[in-house]
């Protein structure tokens, strides 16, 4: 039970960088002055957290057999 409660909490964690990092690129996106090396940098740290959040769910999820 431990284990998936730190998975509950780490997942927690990241979706909260993850909307952190969708409020930052909308910030620099509607600013103009922004670099885009930068943003695209910002996006891509955006989408492995996605990845991320979504392997640690699957592990939520118990195995059926088939």
């Amino acid at each position: 039970m431990k284990n998936e409660d730190e998975i509950r909490r780490r997942i927690i964690e990241l979706d909260v960088e993850h909307r952190d990092l969708d409020a930052v690129i909308e910030m620099l996106t509607l600013d103009g002055h922004h670099d885009q090396l930068q943003l695209r940098r910002l996006k891509k740290r955006k989408l492995q957290l996605k990845d991320y959040i979504t392997l640690l769910k699957m592990q939520l999820v118990p195995d059926v057999p088939a």
